[in-house]
């Protein structure tokens, strides 16, 4: 019993010492303990435990009980001390694997309550990241529609300067097409004048040669 009870210390002793430092084996020892805890894992540690805390009872009553003897007839032969101790010893042991027990299961919670605690910084330290970057990408995105704005008004003056170039080449294109009308009749007044004047010419010469026949 007390071989099996020193076992149980040294472990536990070994098991609080690896969750206390951070090593390869502490995430082994805590997914074993979180298995400890899922399903008969509860119950078999509260009988256990049970069964130590009835068993320390028992030998707290005993040493009550010798100390009772010892008060009452003053001396104590050999085999009572010798019980004495022995109930004493599983005494200490079984309430100092009590003590360890409780604190295996208090490390083991507070791990794990660290844990969460990081991971939930960690979670609002990322949406505190993407709202920054939201942020950074509203102040993008007021730029670049401000730059948008800025083109398209420099598109509307763009456009209205076309449109009055394109007024001016229209007054242009109608200037020249009437210039061009003007031109023709005056080519068609030019041949007409032309033409009257070969028969004017014509008529003097008929007039020239008449007179030379009558002279």
């Amino acid at each position: 019993m007390i071989h099996l009870l020193f076992t149980l210390i040294i472990a536990e002793m070994v098991v609080i010492l690896l969750l206390l430092f951070r090593t390869p084996l502490r995430k082994v020892v805590i997914m074993g303990m979180d298995r400890m805890k899922r399903g008969r894992g509860p119950v078999i540690v509260t009988t256990v435990a049970g069964t130590l805390f009835v068993l320390l009872l028992s030998s707290i009553s005993n040493i009550l009980n010798f100390t009772q003897r010892e008060d009452e007839s003053g001396s104590v032969n050999p085999t009572d001390q010798i019980l004495f101790v022995r109930s004493l010893l599983d005494a200490s042991l079984m309430g100092f694997i009590l003590f360890l027990g409780l604190m295996m299961d208090r490390l083991h919670y507070y791990i794990r309550e660290l844990r969460l605690l990081r991971k939930t910084m960690e979670a609002t330290k990322k949406q505190n990241r993407s709202f920054d970057d939201a942020k950074n990408g509203n102040d993008g995105r007021k730029a670049v529609e401000e730059e948008i704005a800025a083109l398209k008004s420099k598109i509307k003056t763009l456009e209205s300067q076309c449109a009055a170039k394109t007024d001016e080449v229209k007054a242009e294109q109608s200037k020249a097409e009437a210039l061009k009308k003007q031109s023709e009749g005056l080519l068609l007044e030019y041949d007409r004048v032309l033409e009257d004047n070969q028969n004017l010419r014509s008529q003097l010469e008929e007039l020239n040669s008449d007179g030379k026949k009558n002279m």
